[in-house]
């Protein structure tokens, strides 16, 4: 997705209902019906899948069409437009404008020009959870001055041997022509728990705020990882081994969720919060950082890699 001020976004949502006739229950929009959605400074075709009345407010859950259904959301009446013929030239108006802001903003990695159709949608996907959670309409916040934005707040310091390991974990994927072995040991979710457990001698107790984070962590990282922390090699491992309703978070480790801290400002860019909870969210991410570098010669090792053997002859992923 392109880059938009939030003011914008909201402006736009005041008026996302589209002229929408509510029922005799004040739902405005009903299961099955598709509709358009907003997310971020774009609109996206979505189908309502399900609608239930949580806190005095409908709220409905879409499938946005095209999208993996790891994009699908609960969302409130004020993120969605009715489809029509209006509302669908809306929908161009802004793809085109946000289309020259991209074009024209400076400071873009030459390799965006030569990224594949798959990692361009890749992009576009980014920011699909993140954009919704936190994100307030502009009138339902009496005080933006409270509120901080993602951009100009969160920096995450990536330690230096962590960076290191980074561009070894690039070398063993594109030169060496290496993956890492599947299911990894530990996993994801091991390293988190691990994490819960160090702070909690640490400190004496843990807060639930710090829990949060690491369920935050955990939600992106699964979300975030068949649409932007693989490389093209690695796809068709991730679908031979994420089947049924398997959690990559699972199956993956220390090597996947470290590029995760790479694109994690990008993903919170859309993300309002009170300028507490981003100093203490930047904290935690910051000594969970510190915790796997001290912990790099059990969860990083080179020996995790092998060679490429399931993108090889007819086990290509189209992608590739």
């Amino acid at each position: 997705m392109g880059s938009s001020s939030k003011e914008e976004t909201a402006s736009d949502g005041d008026t996302a209902s589209g002229g929408a006739s509510p029922s005799n229950d004040g739902r405005l929009f009903s299961e099955g019906e598709r509709v358009l959605a907003y997310h971020g400074p774009r609109v996206y075709g979505a189908k309502v899948q399900k609608v239930e009345l949580r806190k005095k407010e409908w709220k409905y859950f879409v499938h946005y069409l095209g999208w993996n259904k790891n994009w699908d959301e609960w969302v409130s009446a004020d993120r969605l437009l009715k489809h029509t013929e209006e509302n669908l030239v809306k929908q161009k108006a802004l793809d085109k404008k946000q289309g020259v802001e991209k074009g024209t903003k400076s400071g873009r990695s030459a390799q965006t020009k030569t990224r594949s159709s798959a990692d361009t949608k890749a992009d576009k996907d980014d920011t699909k959870t993140n954009a919704a959670k936190g994100k307030k309409r502009k009138h339902d916040s009496g005080n933006e001055k409270d509120n901080v934005s993602a951009e100009k707040l969160m920096k995450i310091q990536i330690p230096a041997t962590l960076k290191k390991q980074l561009i070894d974990d690039w070398e063993y994927i594109a030169q060496k022509d290496k993956v890492v072995k599947l299911p990894r040991s530990p996993n994801v979710d091991e390293i988190l728990a691990k994490y819960l457990e160090f702070k909690t001698k640490k400190d004496g107790m843990i807060t639930d705020s710090v829990a949060e984070i690491l369920k935050g962590i955990r939600s992106y990282f699964d979300k975030a990882l068949p649409v932007m922390l693989l490389y093209k090699k690695e796809r068709r491992q991730y679908q031979e081994s994420i089947v049924d309703d398997t959690s990559p978070s699972t199956v993956y480790g220390a090597e996947h969720l470290l590029r995760l801290f790479v694109k994690l400002p990008e993903l919170l860019s859309y993300v309002n919060m009170e300028e507490e909870t981003w100093s203490r969210m930047q904290q935690t991410l910051s000594d969970f950082l510190k915790f796997i570098q001290k912990n790099q010669n059990t969860f990083l090792l080179p020996s995790a890699y092998d060679s490429d053997k399931v993108s090889d002859g007819k086990g290509k992923g189209k992608d590739d």
